[in-house]
Formats: structure tokens, sequence, C-alpha cells
């Protein structure tokens, strides 16, 4: 028989059975689990029949990120990126911006110098530096003393970001574009981000396919944390992004979110960067990036509650109070 994916039916009501398991040491519990596997149809057993295994996988608390769910807040230092292309380009105002973000609930901030909407070109290295470095240096030199991603695929970029003060890299290559990023990360000993987004953004939306998106993807992240460990990256540093509308149709960003609980089966956060996406604009009937907060807002409240610890936004201030109300509707 193939392999089994067990994916647990998260609920976050205020009535939890005594026999619910906690999912991840977070704010959603499940009592039943959907076992998935290749060509078979899905089953429904009690989360009391999961091996082992993945008992420990799916109920181990995720350091820093049990407790509620966190906000990352998009600062691009780009001309050209799909949404806020243009908008903190000038390092001031990017700093402006971040602080804005911190100020109105941003746990993370991240700061990236390379566009990665469909059709982005690739960035020189020594311009993505000048893009980011001065930005990481001025938020630090402000005060801001959360957490500051570099989102970047290259190891010369992540280094420069690390010198400048940041702490976290966020590889939208699922760290397959640059071999020695993994090596900067591990050095460093900081934690880092592993999405699924192994196509070159230039052409990665041209014809997108698989065999099946939700365990196809499941398995590029299960490899990926795998081979970062042997690498000397330890699971309690890493954190996996599915990679929402990287190489993805509408159909194949959908089938993710309706079962994105399956991803805590990878033992580490999840993050979800789905902000402003064009699918988004699609089924919500807004053809301007810009106009599509209330449907991220909802697809980022619709993660949460599968028990997603990251979501990556545009639109912050909007979002905690999204995120705020939700916990407070729950009881949580």
């Amino acid at each position: 028989m193939s392999r089994a994916y067990y994916r647990p039916i998260v609920q976050c009501d205020v009535a939890r059975p005594a026999d619910a398991l906690m999912l991840a040491g977070g704010w959603g519990w499940f009592t039943h689990v959907e076992v998935l596997r290749r060509a078979i149809d899905p089953e429904v057993i009690s989360a009391h029949e999961l091996p082992s295994d993945a008992h420990v996988l799916l109920t181990q608390s995720r350091p820093r990120y049990a407790e509620r769910p966190r906000i990352m807040g998009i600062v691009n230092t780009t001309p050209d990126s799909f949404s806020d292309g243009g908008l903190h380009a000038a390092a001031h105002d990017a700093i402006a911006g971040g602080l804005a973000m911190a100020k109105a609930g941003a746990d993370i901030l991240d700061i990236g110098g390379e566009s990665t909407r469909p059709g982005a070109k690739t960035v020189d290295v020594a311009e993505e530096i000048k893009r980011t470095q001065p930005v990481i240096a001025g938020l630090r030199a402000q005060g801001f003393a959360g957490v500051i991603s570099v989102d970047t695929r290259k190891a010369d970029v992540a280094r420069a970001a690390l010198g400048a003060g940041a702490n976290l890299i966020n590889d939208v290559s699922g760290f397959t574009y640059d071999p020695a990023l993994a090596g900067v990360a591990a050095d460093a000993e900081v934690p880092v981000c592993v999405m699924h987004g192994p196509v070159d953004p230039e052409v990665m939306q041209k014809d997108p396919r698989y065999g099946d998106v939700l365990l196809d993807v499941f398995d590029f992240l299960e490899t990926s944390i795998a081979a970062l460990e042997l690498q000397g990256i330890p699971r309690s540093r890493i954190i996996a992004d599915p990679g929402i509308g990287f190489g993805k149709t509408m159909d194949h960003n959908l089938a993710l979110l309706t079962r994105l609980s399956l991803f805590h089966s990878l033992g580490v956060p999840i993050l979800l960067g789905a902000s402003r996406k064009r699918f988004i604009g699609t089924i919500g009937g807004a053809p301007e990036a810009a106009d599509r907060a209330p449907g991220s807002i909802a697809v980022a409240l619709a993660g949460v509650a599968q028990g997603v610890q990251i979501v990556r936004v545009h639109d912050v201030a909007q979002t905690a109070q999204a995120i705020a109300l939700w916990r407070a509707s729950m009881a949580l």
C-alpha cells in the first residue's frame, strides 16, 4: 500500500473533548485525522489511532510559536514587486514602513530586495545587497528589536543581511537556488524558512503541473527539511511554507489551503504567504492587488483556524485586528 499522510482535522471550539489532542502545543485541537494516500480515497480515523511517530510530530510544541499566531510584515525594497513595487524602494521609506508595521503588530519584518512575482528577472547580488542591507541596519538603528527576516535565495545577500542585523533567512526557492545558503544559516545559527518554490519566478507560472499538488509539496518540504538538518540546521530552527502562488494555479492554491493542516505533520511551524495573490483577486473580484486586503485577511484567518503559526502579509494593522477579534471570539 502507498504511503499514508496524516492530516489533523483542526478545531478551535471552546468545548474541547477531554480526549482531544492539542495541535503543536498551540490553540487548535483535534480528535480525528484524515489519512491521505496517492490514488486512494481519503479516510478518517480517530486521532488515537495515529502511529507514534505521527503523534509526536503533530502534538510536539513549536518553540516561540505555540501561544499565538505571529504576523510577518512584508517590506519589499524593490521597484517591481507585484503588489507594492516602488512603495519602499528608497531605504528611508522602507525603514519607515517597517517601523509602522511593527507598531501595528508585526512580530517579524521580512525584507526583500528581489521581486518574485511571476515573470520577474533575477537581480544581481550587489544590487540586492544595496537594496536590503541599509534597510535592515536602519531598522536596528531605529530600535526595532524583533525578528528581521531577509527574503533571499543567495548566500552573499544573506551574509550581508545577517551582518546588518537580520536573524532569519527566508528562501523562496526552498534552498535549491544557491547551495551555499544553508551553510550560511548553519554557521550563523539562525532560523530559516524553507518554501516550496523550486522553479525560477521568471517561468514558474508557465503551465505548472503536479501528480498530487498537496502531497508533492509535502514531499518536497519533508525532503528539504531533512537536507537542512544534514547541513547543520536543527529542526527546531526550521519553518516551512507551502508556497501559495509559486508555480501553482488557482486550483493548486485552493487544494493546498483546503488541507493546509497536513503540513503540521512536518513537525515544524508553518508559514502561510497568500497576501494579495492573484487567486484572491480572481475569486474576490479585485483585479488590483491593493484592493485585496479583505480577501487576504479571510485566507489568513482560515489558515490560523488550521493552526498556521505565521501569516506573511502586506496589510499588518488590518490583519492584527482581525486575528485579535478572531481569538477573542474563540475565547483563545
